[in-house]
């Protein structure tokens, strides 16, 4: 049983990934899950509003009385007690490798090009093996075209494929107006691997006080189909190594993934979930799965039920949404709250 598999020219012993999280942000619990047969993982993102916080600050010292800090800084709820400084993280990278046998992956979260892609260098030399370019930003400007935003983002990455040498993975959100350019766009720029997606930080509001509050949710194995549609789509018409993002919980979720296309599977919600020797949960759930379906290696798995190739492609597409509302054959069962997504009658 071969469960090996391929990621940004990586040789990684399974698919399973842990993705950029607090998990990863500890070195003690990065030898947790490389015990429990984690086969990469992915550490916390370098904020680009980190890295301009630190310059400022620099500056300030220099020149007392200048304007240093970005006004974004104020959209991060005690920025400074919850992200380490660039100097810290570079630390970071270069402990994680010197503790770890698997892969380290570094990531940046940017959204604009400048002298802060310097610092893809800098992970470069502390050590990384690879680095995901974690494009999160929210455009709230209506004069900035969607054109601008993602020539901004292609920019990016231009100047961060030029300072390192080491594979890139582009880290998309969903909210793209053709999805298949601009992941085209982004491997013509020379990223390696595209992961999908990113899950935006949501605030909630107080209805009583009007405040504008902090919320995070986890993900389940629902989550799983918007990143499970979109590899199914692009594998095969996009040459690039694809990462499944969010929803991974179960071992039906690392199959389901691997079948649409992906080389990989993210984890993070399922393990603060179940605990990081979940990880040995679903190796040996893949395990299990292969062996009742007579696959002998991971790789003969992967894209196999992708849009391309499946003998019903329609299925990703629209023309599926027709079927899904005429799913309600008994108009009475409308409203009675008798309706759940395992009883769907189609």
């Amino acid at each position: 049983m071969k469960l090996r598999t391929s990621y940004l020219g990586l040789d990684l012993r399974t698919p399973l990934v842990a993705s950029a999280s607090p998990l990863t942000a500890e070195i003690d619990r990065l030898k947790e899950l490389e015990e429990a047969g984690i086969s990469a993982v992915v550490l916390p993102s370098l904020f680009e509003e980190q890295i301009l916080k630190d310059a400022a600050q620099i500056e300030q010292g220099l020149v007392q009385g200048t304007e240093s800090f970005a006004e974004s800084l104020t959209f991060f709820p005690r920025y400074e007690e919850i992200l380490p400084a660039p100097h810290e993280y570079l630390a970071h990278v270069t402990k994680a490798k010197k503790a770890l046998k698997v892969p380290v992956i570094a990531s940046l979260n940017g959204c604009t090009p400048g002298g802060w892609t310097n610092y893809a260098k800098n992970i470069e030399q502390a050590g990384a093996d690879a680095l995901e370019l974690n494009l999160y930003n929210v455009h709230t400007d209506p004069t900035v075209t969607a054109t601008d935003r993602e020539n901004s983002y292609v920019e990016v990455l231009k100047a961060v494929k030029s300072a390192v040498k080491i594979p890139v993975a582009v880290k998309l959100s969903p909210f793209f107006t053709s999805l298949p350019n601009i992941a085209s766009r982004m491997t013509g720029a020379g990223a390696q691997a595209i992961v999908l997606f990113n899950r935006f930080y949501q605030p909630s509001i107080n209805p009583e006080t009007l405040e504008v509050e902090t919320a995070f949710s986890f993900s389940r194995s629902a989550t799983l189909r918007l990143p499970m549609r979109w590899i199914a789509i692009l594998h095969g018409r996009i040459q690039a190594d694809f990462a499944a993002s969010g929803g991974v919980h179960e071992a039906r979720d690392v199959v389901k993934a691997l079948l649409a296309g992906a080389n990989v599977t993210m984890l993070c919600s399922s393990l603060f979930h179940n605990g990081i020797k979940h990880v040995r949960t679903l190796e040996q759930g893949l395990r299990h799965w292969m062996e009742e379906y007579e696959y002998t290696a991971v790789k003969d798995m992967i894209g196999i039920a992708s849009q391309k190739k499946h003998e019903n492609p329609e299925a990703y597409e629209r023309a599926q949404y027709l079927q899904v509302l005429r799913g309600f054959r008994n108009p009475e069962e409308i409203g009675q709250g008798n309706i759940t997504e395992d009883s769907w009658p189609i």
